[in-house]
């Protein structure tokens, strides 16, 4: 693709951007956190309580990466489901000082792990092992994709370019595992980056702004067509 792969400080700042916008995304009253999300079936209480949980998650890892105690993300998923669902109908100040307070809590404690706990292992909720120099990947795809699922007026077109391609990147190598939709062929126009799904099929051509093949690729309300204008082929959940 002819550009760098991300890098750890790339994470780290964009997680650090990722949050101020969630945050600023998530100052609404409960009238508004009641209000549907840009995710079908969920509330932007929901998106906001998953946010908040999955801080304190990864605040288990961080724990995990400093001391050498394994200490998974959830202890169910029983456990994380009820935990959103409980999170997301809280009183809008109570869920946003839950959102706040975890964020608060993930930046210090990450902030305090030195060079040799960073390169420590973990184990994520999807079982793979990683060291803990991933978690803030991790943690800017979280904020950074449901500030926009908020749909509260951020879209991906709001978020850095770096942080677009190295999700696309992430993305397609999640969904490259599975070759049973449709082969694509996806071409950012404005940045040159291009990439390719394996599946069924002489590739389908996809071609459009960066942001717009991001929010494909992520399942997300986007723009892109055929050169021929017909609708883009479906694709299944990515995670």
């Amino acid at each position: 693709m002819g550009r760098p792969a991300r890098t750890f400080d790339d994470a780290r700042a964009w997680e650090r951007l990722g949050t101020e916008l969630f945050l600023s995304a998530a100052g609404v009253d409960d009238a508004a956190i009641a209000a549907p999300s840009a995710l079908p079936g969920w509330s932007r209480g929901n998106v906001i309580a998953h946010v908040a949980a999955n801080a304190d998650a990864l605040g288990n890892l961080v724990h995990w990466a400093a001391t050498g105690e394994p200490t998974p993300m959830y202890a169910s998923p029983d456990e994380r489901a009820a935990g959103i669902e409980k999170g997301s109908v809280l009183p809008a100040a109570e869920l946003t000082e839950w959102l706040r307070r975890s964020a608060g809590e993930l930046a210090a404690s990450t902030a305090d792990l030195d060079d040799e706990q960073w390169d420590n292992e973990v184990v994520t909720v999807q079982g793979r092992t990683v060291p803990a120099t991933e978690l803030p990947w991790m943690r800017s795809r979280e904020v950074c994709v449901h500030a926009v699922d908020l749909g509260t007026g951020l879209s991906f077109a709001d978020l850095p370019d770096g942080f677009l391609a190295a999700l696309c990147d992430d993305v397609v190598g999640k969904r490259s595992q599975n070759t049973a939709g449709p082969a694509l062929r996806l071409d950012a126009t404005d940045t040159a980056d291009s990439w390719e799904l394996p599946g069924e099929g002489t590739p389908t051509v996809l071609a459009g702004p960066l942001f717009q093949v991001t929010a494909y690729l992520t399942g997300r309300a986007h723009a892109l067509t055929t050169a021929a204008g017909a609708p883009a082929p479906e694709i299944g959940p990515w995670l």
